[in-house]
């Protein structure tokens, strides 16, 4: 159970393409890592590659054999030049520290761009992005029948068996998938208690794990299921994703969802013998914008149905208010790991959802403009701007 999730991994020799900070660049070759063996390390590779000398800007991305079509700028020179220089600025250090930045629109990769650590075909780290993911593979698990809407709701101290009742805290079957998925379980344990929970990621079992979490909380009430960001409910949303599907989470996310969207270059680590929900998935930028577009598609995938329309509907909605001591989260709402915000042109708003990792790692999804971007970025904390930039910048560029 300590396997990573891993497909066709890549041995980086570093071959790096020279690419030029301009638009039409069609007839140079995107950055890549080369192809030697599938052993490799994507997290030591993201630590050590060297950054790119010379930024790839591309207004009329190539269509690869990954499943993303593409489309060209050049029918609207003026979006055209204004991402071409909004790319320049990135690659001049004018912004954060941008890894790639690619748009699709009506379901065509119309700009693709990678600086610094970004490279086509090397996934990069997803942080907490990765819960959306997670979030799409519980919704994947309804659709197959393992899991009901209903069962959003029942207590999930029912999906796991053999649990000493009297040594768990008060109030613990009062937690439900529903809060679990947007951050309520309303449990509360000592930091202490988990960072060395954390120091055992790798020998823990899962049954310790949540056996560790139910008995350590503080009650659970009312007062306390509300909305707070910790790394404990994304877990048990997987240990209980885990109990209900064939053969375990890890082979169900790789059967049933990656394999679905045709993406081949992943990681996705292990924690107490399971996938870790919180933040250790490695997508390529192309991938990203797959997730994005079955969250913009209401769980459709070339016309397959991969996730229920009413989860999205569901995972998508207002259902916690986020808070946080660092960031304003005024604007904000916060469904099943998906966060929505507003955005504005002029007097037009419109509303987007998201799949947001720490360091500017974005699926942002306008369901509406029938747009979605991918950001993976290297920022620090709230040095991040990528939002603002999305909504000055470039949202106005295709409404």
């Amino acid at each position: 159970m300590n396997q990573r999730l891993r497909f066709k991994n890549l041995l980086p020799t570093l071959l790096l393409f020279s690419a030029a900070t301009q638009a039409n660049t069609t007839a140079l070759q995107a950055p890549e890592i080369e192809v030697t063996n599938n052993k490799v390390d994507y997290y030591k590779v993201q630590r050590t590659i060297p950054e790119l000398s010379t930024a790839f800007i591309d207004t009329s991305p190539a269509q690869r054999n990954d499943g993303i079509k593409v489309g060209k700028l050049s029918v609207n020179p003026a979006v055209e030049k204004a991402l071409a220089k909004l790319g320049k600025e990135i690659a001049e250090n004018k912004h954060d520290k941008y890894d790639s930045l690619l748009i699709s629109q009506n379901d065509q990769l119309l700009f693709e761009s990678y600086y610094s650590k970004g490279r086509i075909n090397l996934p990069h780290s997803q942080a907490s992005a990765t819960k959306t993911y997670l979030s799409l593979a519980v919704g994947r698990a309804i659709q197959l029948g393992y899991l009901t809407m209903e069962d959003l709701h029942k207590p999930v101290i029912n999906f796991f068996k053999g649990l000493d009742q009297k040594s768990l805290a008060h109030g613990i079957n009062k937690i439900t998938l529903d809060h679990t998925l947007s951050m309520r379980s309303g449990l509360r344990i000592e930091d202490e208690t988990l960072n060395a929970l954390d120091k055992k990621a790798k020998t823990l079992a899962a049954k310790e794990l949540v056996k560790t979490y139910f008995s350590k909380s503080a009650p659970v009430t009312k007062a306390t299921q509300v909305y707070k960001y910790q790394r404990s409910d994304p877990r048990i949303t997987m240990l209980v994703l885990d109990s209900v599907v064939p053969g375990g989470a890890e082979k169900f996310i790789k059967r049933e969802l990656i394999d679905k969207l045709g993406i081949t270059e992943f990681d996705w680590r292990n924690n107490f013998g399971l996938p870790e929900g919180n933040y250790s998935a490695m997508m390529k930028s192309r991938d990203m914008l797959k997730w994005g577009k079955l969250m913009k598609d209401k769980g459709l995938w070339n016309k397959e149905r991969l996730i229920p329309a009413a989860f999205i509907k569901q995972a998508t909605s207002k259902i916690a208010i986020p808070h946080s001591k660092n960031y304003d989260f005024t604007n904000f709402d916060y469904g099943y790991y998906i966060w929505q915000t507003d955005m504005t042109v002029g007097n037009q708003s419109y509303r987007c959802n998201m799949a947001w990792g720490g360091g500017g790692q974005y699926v942002i999804a306008f369901d509406e403009l029938n747009l979605v971007i991918a950001v993976t970025a290297r920022a620090r904390g709230v040095e991040d701007k990528t939002l603002t930039l999305v909504e000055e910048r470039i949202l106005p560029l295709f409404t």
